[in-house]
């Protein structure tokens, strides 16, 4: 290897290395601001839908980016199947949210949202459980190793 592919090779790794802190530190804030939902409205107890609209507007208030209730459409050969699926938050282009008020995490929950991480081409997700009594008990990460 040339000392010329050599540089691009550095570059290449630097560019991951800071999307993904980038991803980690969006992650972060999105878990910041669902504990102060969490604090503020109670839980467990209310609709999901009312906990995503309070994150959403929470995530607004921190000048955080965000886009909702996305549709994903599922392709099979190039055919669109059925209607598109549709995930809560997208927060900075980036990290895909669901926002969740059961009992517990089920592994359908994080599986879905691989299914939206690989459908979309993102890497970094997040399964917010408002239903359980501590927020932190009720937050999976989902990676997409592509």
């Amino acid at each position: 290897m040339n000392a010329g592919n050599a540089e691009i090779g550095r570059r290449g790794g630097a560019e991951l290395i800071d999307e993904s802190l980038i991803e980690n530190k969006i992650s972060s804030s999105i878990i910041d601001a669902a504990i102060e939902v969490h604090r503020v409205l109670g839980g467990p107890g209310l609709l999901e839908s009312i906990y995503e609209d309070a994150l959403a507007y929470e995530l607004e208030l921190r000048n955080i980016p965000i886009k909702r209730q996305l549709y994903v459409p599922v392709l099979y050969k190039g055919t669109p199947v059925r209607e598109p699926l549709r995930l809560d938050l997208l927060v900075h282009d980036l990290v895909i949210v669901e926002v969740k008020a059961t009992e517990s995490i089920l592994k359908v929950h994080s599986a879905q949202v691989l299914t939206y991480l690989r459908l979309t081409q993102r890497k970094i997700g997040l399964v917010l459980n408002f239903g359980q009594p501590l927020l932190r008990d009720g937050i999976s990460r989902v990676v997409n190793k592509f």
